[in-house]
Order: structure tokens, then C-alpha cells, then sequence
């Protein structure tokens, strides 16, 4: 049968036929989510038992806008918590230790690394056939899963081939799921060898069996459980095994109304028709500027573009307009699309992504080559702050960036230090800090020339990302 494989991060889509009991599962991509996976393992050294393995890993991915592909571009920050199980829940601090990731996963959904340091640790898992199933059927594909036994910051690839069958209809946690079956070999050090991966791995085998429920209204993979057990062979002679469990996750920001979210972003922030009629989804009525604001009324933020304004709307000048859709011309001679409430010096600019609604914060008032915020922010971290506040269910991701200067490395860390000087000032604006993720990017993401001073000034940066 033609399959298709499908990163188990990834969404599933799946098209259910009452009369014929049979589902068409279809790769359709997603935006941002949360995956996490957690490891119960007893382990074992040549024999002996020397306790149980606990780690739990956390994972973003986002979307990342790539033009002129087919292929679907996510960036992940993966943090790995070894030390405790907890309800993450009740975890206080915020995700700033992170392992950067990135992949894109083509049409057909093989999924193809950019930046490789081990997670995730499935990858192309599960795969599914694009034919009609039913209760019953099975079918093979491959994947790749990586490990890194030792913890030695050595991962190493171990293709697999997977066989998964089709096993009933249920309900988890209240919700009409799919239920799946799949199991393979670990066989590794026979045919193959990532020469890539850990040199003093010598062989490995054993046996995974997992479970996976997929929600039938959603078409998410809710939630994959693998009873592990399988033995790792090295150069020296010693013998580690593991059994246990895996269980791997899958969680999706709640929906964001961002429609109803509008009016706030719009009371901070300078953002164009475009990114207005991609919130709204309607084209922007510009009869209905409030003059002098560069906004569109409140109450009608967005309507059809071929409204009449004869029924009573007014222009920015204050006279009738006699049909034009074109906007009303201020004393300054500038469309109100261009013009802000704000001081440039103050500008924070908003604009729709495929992660979210992204608020970017120029000229930013730090003391030189520090994150230490001057006084002169706190103004505008309050309005921010009480922004953020009109999405409560969601989570931000703060990425600091500065300008070229020749010194990569204290770029980077100058920018993570940043984007968490942000973060402290709005936890104490009263945002949880868990509600946070940061990242720094230092010079590696440009928005204008750096040869200038006005380049640079601009790619000294931090953006707020409002993660949907």
C-alpha cells in the first residue's frame, strides 16, 4: 500500500465514512503545539538492577513561514527535566534552558531534520497508509527513533520499521478516538551503523509495543504509550538494559479568539490593514478611521470594503464620502494606515504568523551591551503586559535579537539575557512566568542592513509571539 509518513508532533486528519466503517487518514500539517515525553525505565547494568530512570521531556514547535516550498518549516525548543516527575502543572519556572531543533516535512510527510541535536527522538512516527481502513487492518512503514542510553550527549540514528494495526473505536477522557497498535524490533549493529552517533555503541536489540489513541473530531494523536525492553551493547563489553515505558503526548493550544483580541492589540500597536484582515478575515472598511489614530473604529473594525459610506460614515476629515473606499487624507497628507499614537521611539509593531500574533519592540532602552531595562520602558511594559493579559490561556514566546557587531557567541547570550529581562519585567507585572518561553537569536535573524546604524537599531530587537 502508498503510505505516507507523519511526524507523531504533526496533526492528523482523518475523514471518517459511517457506511463503510472505513477512515482515510491525511497529513495536513499544524500550527504551534506542545509535546511532551515522559520515560519510566528500569535500568539495568550487566544484569544488575541499579533503579528506575525517570525523565520527562517538553518540546514548542512552531511554524515557521517558508516561501516557494511545498514543505511545512517548524522550529522546537526542547527542555529535558532527568531529575524529578511532577505535574508540570505546578512547575513555577519558565522554559529558558532549551535544545533548539528544526525540520520540515514534505507533502507526503517524511520528515526531513535542519538542525539535529537528538529530539525529537521519534521521528517520522506513526506512519499511516492513504488508503481507506478499518477495524483490523494493518500495515508497514519505517521510521527513525534516536538514544543516547549513557547521557552522554551522544545521540545516536536506529531506523525501525514499524507494523501498526487498526484496533478499535473508544472514548479517552470523554472524547470518540481511533485506536492503533504498533510494534517493532530494535535490531541495530547488524546492517546498519550511524557512524554519526555514539562509535563506542556496538549493537543493540529488544522490543517495543505501543498503543495510540487519535481523536476522531480532532484528528490529533492524543496520546502513544510504549512498553520498552531492549538491551544496548558496547565496545568495552558492558551490557545496559531498559524496561519500562514510554508515553509520548500531544497537547494544542486552547482557541484564541483573535477577533475579540483585536481592539486590545490595536490600542499598542501599530498593525496594518493586511495583518487587520488576517485576524478578521473580512477586508478593512477605511470609511470608518478614527482621525488622527492610523485605527479603525472599535466598533466596526473590519467590514466589507464595498460598504457605501453614504449611510452616515464619516471620513477622517470629518466630511460624508461619497462612495470612495480610498482612506481619507489627514492634514498631514498620510493615510491613517500611517499613522500612530505612538513615538517611533516607541513603536512596537504587530503582525499575523503562521506561531501567532507577533509583537515586535524596537529601540528597546537597555544600558549598553547589558540587558539591564532602563526606566524609561516601563510605560510601555505596562500596556504590553496588560495585553498579554487578554490572552490568558495562551503561552508567549519572548525571542531577544541584536545587531551584527562581530562577536557571535556574546550576541547570543546578549540576546537570551534580554529577551529574559523581559520576561522578569512582565512576571512582575503579574503574568506567570511559566506562561513564558525564551529565546535568543543574536544576529542571525536580520530585519534590515547591519552596515547602517539605522539597520542595526532596528535588528535590536525583542518579539513577543502569542503562541496559537
Amino acid at each position: 500500500m502508498k503510505k505516507i509518513a507523519l511526524f507523531c508532533l504533526g496533526i492528523i486528519s482523518l475523514i471518517y465514512n459511517a457506511s463503510s466503517q472505513e477512515s482515510v487518514l491525511q497529513y495536513r500539517g499544524s500550527g504551534s503545539y506542545k509535546y511532551i515525553e515522559r520515560s519510566d525505565l528500569r535500568r539495568y547494568d550487566n544484569g544488575k538492577y541499579v533503579g528506575l530512570t525517570s525523565r520527562e521531556i517538553r518540546s514548542f514547535i512552531m511554524p515557521v513561514a517558508h516561501s516557494g516550498s511545498p514543505d511545512r518549516y517548524y522550529e522546537g525548543n526542547f527542555y529535558v527535566d532527568e531529575e524529578t516527575r511532577r505535574n508540570m502543572n505546578n512547575v513555577s519556572d519558565g522554559i529558558n534552558d532549551y535544545i533548539p531543533s528544526s525540520f520540515r516535512i514534505t507533502p507526503k510527510g517524511q520528515l526531513i531534520m535542519i538542525t539535529d541535536n537528538g529530539y525529537p527522538t521519534f521521528r517520522s512516527f506513526p506512519t499511516f497508509t492513504t488508503q481507506k481502513i478499518k477495524i483490523g487492518d494493518r500495515w508497514h512503514a519505517e521510521a527513525t527513533r534516536t538514544v543516547d542510553p549513557m547521557n552522554k550527549g551522544i545521540f545516536t540514528k536506529m531506523p525501525i520499521t514499524v507494523e501498526y494495526t487498526y484496533l478499535k473505536d473508544e472514548k479517552y477522557n470523554g472524547e470518540d478516538v481511533y485506536v492503533f497498535s504498533a510494534q517493532w524490533a530494535t535490531r541495530y549493529g547488524i546492517s546498519y551503523h550511524d557512524f554519526g552517533g555514539d562509535k563506542e555503541l556496538k549493537s543493540a536489540n529488544g522490543s517495543h509495543k505501543a498503543t495510540m489513541y487519535v481523536s476522531k473530531s480532532k484528528g490529533n494523536a492524543l496520546v502513544v504509550r510504549d512498553s520498552v525492553d531492549e538491551t544496548f551493547m558496547y565496545t568495552n563489553g558492558d551490557k545496559i538494559s531498559f524496561r519500562g515505558t514510554i508515553s509520548l503526548f500531544t497537547e494544542y493550544p486552547p482557541a484564541f479568539d483573535k477577533t475579540k483580541f483585536l481592539p486590545a492589540l490595536q490600542r499598542i500597536a501599530d498593525i496594518d490593514d493586511k495583518e487587520i484582515e488576517k485576524i478578521t478575515g473580512k477586508p478593512v472598511n477605511t470609511s470608518s478611521w478614527v482621525e488622527g489614530t492610523g485605527k479603525p473604529s472599535a466598533k466596526n473594525p473590519a467590514v466589507s470594503a464595498g460598504t457605501s459610506a453614504s449611510s452616515g460614515n464619516k471620513t477622517g476629515t470629518g466630511k460624508a464620502n461619497s462612495g470612495s473606499t480610498k482612506p481619507a487624507k489627514t492634514n498631514q497628507g498620510k493615510s491613517p494606515s500611517s499613522i500612530t499614537s505612538k513615538t517611533k521611539d516607541n513603536k512596537i509593531k504587530a503582525e499575523v504568523t503562521d506561531a501567532g500574533i507577533r509583537l515586535t519592540i524596537q529601540n528597546l532602552k537597555f544600558k549598553p551591551d547589558s540587558a539591564e531595562l532602563l526606566p524609561g520602558e516601563n510605560d510601555r511594559l505596562n500596556m504590553i503586559a496588560e495585553v498579554l493579559k487578554e490572552a490568558p490561556d495562551q503561552m508567549f514566546l519572548v525571542e531577544g535579537h541584536t545587531a551584527a557587531v562581530g562577536f557571535e557567541s556574546g550576541e547570543m547570550k546578549l540576546s537570551v539575557d534580554r529577551a529574559n529581562a523581559i520576561v522578569d519585567a512582565l512576571v512582575k507585572r503579574g503574568i506567570a512566568r511559566n506562561k513564558f518561553i525564551t529565546k535568543g537569536s543574536g544576529s542571525t535573524k536580520p530585519v534590515a542592513d547591519n552596515s547602517t546604524p539605522e539597520g542595526k537599531a532596528q535588528n535590536r530587537r525583542v518579539e513577543i509571539t502569542i503562541l496559537e
